[in-house]
């Protein structure tokens, strides 16, 4: 939208004025759309609510896999001290599962997302957090060389070489769960799925306007990206469904 901003201000000093002051005039309806009406809650909805909480029932799972997203490399490495930036569900709870289950295995994957390879790996700043939440240092593996979900899925499947049978927790943010599960599938390791960090309470919000732009533009961001992100995977080959739910028996 910013984008589109600068295009119709540059528009306006050309022989396209009226185009660019129509695009500005929609840019900025946009814009509205994004901060203050329901249209982050409508994209997000779908992706939240595709999955449903993991049912305990069935017993203890064997290993537990964290996926990796709240850490700021950057910012930790030039402070040396873990920075949470968000998605601070995906740290705490495997905290308390490792506590309800104490002979579970748990596994952080996560190294860097940046175009440019540092030494700051997520893992090595999550796992000082996790073992000061109470999981001990024996019962954490961690797998720093993954720089996206799908790589998540692959190093992390050479690392923990699950057997038949075996039952692994995957935890990550709601919204970002159908996509995970679809690629960890297609990577051929079967996971359950254990969502965390909602960013909306339910079918309730669905159409919910905020007096906070700031709120409504993070929400729209962060589906639009993960709508991109399926859409991107399902084109790649990397899932094989659009949106990813529930295991069909």
């Amino acid at each position: 939208m910013i984008e589109l901003g600068i295009v119709s201000v540059v528009l306006m000093a050309t022989r396209f004025a009226a185009f660019g002051r129509k695009l500005a005039a929609a840019t900025l309806i946009l814009l509205a759309l994004a901060a203050f009406s329901p249209l982050g809650n409508l994209l997000l909805y779908p992706l939240e609510s595709r999955l449903p909480p993991w049912d305990p029932s069935r017993g203890a799972p064997d290993g537990i896999i964290v996926l990796g997203g709240s850490i700021d490399t950057d910012l930790s490495a030039a402070h040396r001290t873990p920075v949470v930036a968000h998605a601070a569900d995906r740290l705490f709870a495997p905290a308390e599962l490792a506590r309800r289950y104490p002979n579970t295995r748990v596994i952080f994957t996560g190294g860097t997302a940046n175009l440019v390879s540092t030494d700051a790996r997520e893992a090595d700043y999550s796992a000082p957090i996790l073992e000061n939440l109470g999981i001990a240092k024996q019962r954490l593996m961690l797998e720093r060389d993954s720089r996206n979900t799908y790589e998540n899925a692959i190093f992390t499947k050479q690392l923990v070489a699950p057997k038949p049978g075996e039952r692994w927790l995957l935890v990550t943010s709601a919204f970002h769960m159908p996509r995970s599960m679809g690629i960890f599938r297609k990577a051929g390791f079967d996971v359950e799925a254990y969502p965390v960090d909602w960013r909306m309470g339910g079918r309730d919000d669905l159409f919910s306007f905020t007096n906070v732009g700031t709120d409504g533009l993070g929400r729209t961001e962060v589906a639009v990206r993960e709508w991109i992100g399926l859409v991107a995977y399902r084109l790649m080959g990397r899932t094989d469904e659009l949106l990813p739910g529930p295991a069909k028996d």
